[in-house]
């Protein structure tokens, strides 16, 4: 069964809502589990599939798990394996956060090639790189990745990239290994920080937490511990988007006013003004989108990078509101090489734009655009259609939604509280020709 949304667009969205925990921080929580034989107990954890698949992973090793209400428990009093199948692996990028506390518990970890996204090459280098360091021997077969460890000790590395999953994974071994470990040029995204927060109430000795250095004291044994999960800072700001391309109002709850900063400062450049309080974010209703040059009347570059730089992940959607603001940007995707080629569906729907090279893109506005047949090539491109239908005059059909749900919790039932015509549907994809 294929999954659709069906989307009348045109009018303004307006109401309240709660942003749900933040699913980059959930997945590698569940991987830390694997650090004790003690219970992890995971609050406002988001049900969504990617949540789901990591649980499946889990419950492969020997994981004995339950999630009910956004309440996740999981405990690994014993490793049944410490290969992970070719199948799961495949279903999401994730499954690689398992190799860490493999490696920690273990002294060894199989997986084969994690899926996810199709954005552009993302290398898993990074991680390999800081397991070696550590001690562990590697070897790669066919697309299968093993490692090896008689002990892990700690050392001083330095990641060519600040890769967030390779952070956290090797920030998952090293907690465990025998000594200090310095890690330079680390991510320093908001779940990098909390996922060392939680390693920390775990009895772990990390320092340098939300800075570019994590500073790692092993220890031989990690506690259970209980968590919740902070507000995913990347639902709110797509939220934000929608309600600024729209010309609607809302108000999201729960949030944390660091995380948002950066997505101000870029919002502020298209006159999309916010209120941001301790626990919440508001965006007024009317606000006339238009996109302030730079001094000397020169375009505004939009950016994204490692953090506090602007998420990638809120690119996509905020290309869509560019679309509905008066004047000219440009947009340089710097991480993914593939991010950007959804605005083929914009144009087609009327929008003003270039696709300069694959990293580049400038956007012209407003643009009316209309009801159109689109599809899903990722998760945040996929929620960058759905405000784009929602920005258009008439009827859209999304395809691939099921893409959409795999990060969005509650994704249409969020969207209809906010007034949003829309409608999930299933299908039966059309026979094949001759």
């Amino acid at each position: 069964m294929m999954s659709e949304f069906i989307i009348n667009g045109g009018n303004p969205i307006s109401g309240e809502l709660t942003v749900s925990g933040n699913k980059n921080a959930a997945l590698p929580m569940i991987a830390a589990c694997l650090l004790t034989d003690a219970e992890l107990l995971l609050k406002n954890v988001p049900d969504i599939l990617d949540v789901r698949n990591m649980v499946e992973i889990a419950s492969s090793l020997g994981v004995e798990s339950s999630f009910s209400g956004g309440i996740l428990r999981l405990k690994a009093a014993k490793i049944a394996d410490c290969g992970i199948r070719a199948d799961l692996c495949a279903r999401l990028r994730a499954s690689v956060l398992f190799a860490g506390p493999l490696l920690a518990r273990c002294g060894s970890a199989k997986l084969s090639s994690p899926g996810g996204d199709r954005i552009g090459r993302r290398r898993l280098d990074a991680h390999f790189y800081g397991f070696k360091c550590l001690g562990a021997a590697f070897s790669e077969t066919d697309s299968a990745y093993s490692l090896e460890t008689k002990a892990l000790k700690g050392r001083e590395l330095f990641f060519d990239e600040p890769s967030v999953t390779a952070t956290e994974n090797v920030l998952m071994a090293a907690v465990r290994a025998r000594g200090r470990t310095i890690m330079r040029n680390s991510a320093s995204e908001p779940h990098v920080v909390e996922l060392g927060e939680l390693l920390v109430k775990m009895g772990a000795k990390i320092a340098g937490l939300g800075s570019d250095t994590l500073v790692v004291d092993g220890v031989e044994r990690l506690s259970g511990a209980e968590w919740t999960i902070g507000a995913d800072h990347i639902e709110a700001g797509s939220f934000l988007a929608l309600a600024a391309a729209t010309g609607g109002e809302i108000k999201l709850n729960g949030t944390r006013p660091s995380s948002l900063w950066m997505t101000r400062r870029v919002f502020e450049k298209f006159n999309a003004k916010m209120e941001i309080k301790k626990d919440f974010v508001r965006m007024h209703a009317g606000q006339k989108l238009r996109i302030n040059p730079e001094i000397g009347n020169a375009m505004p570059t939009i950016s994204d990078g490692p953090w506090p730089q602007f998420p990638t992940d809120m690119m996509s959607c905020t290309i869509v509101m560019a679309t509905q603001a008066r004047g000219s940007a440009m947009f340089f995707e710097k991480m993914f090489e593939s991010r950007i080629f959804f605005v083929d569906r914009l144009i087609a729907m009327g929008a003003d734009a270039t696709i300069c090279d694959p990293h580049r893109v400038i956007v012209n506005g407003p643009s009316h655009l209309s009801g159109a047949e689109l599809s899903c090539p990722d998760i945040r491109a996929g929620m960058a259609m759905v405000i784009a239908a929602l920005c258009a005059r008439g009827r859209s059909t999304v395809r691939n939604a099921d893409i959409v749900m795999r990060g969005h919790e509650n994704i249409v039932g969020k969207l209809r509280k906010l007034n949003a015509g829309i409608d999930l549907s299933y299908a039966c994809p059309s026979p094949a020709g001759p």
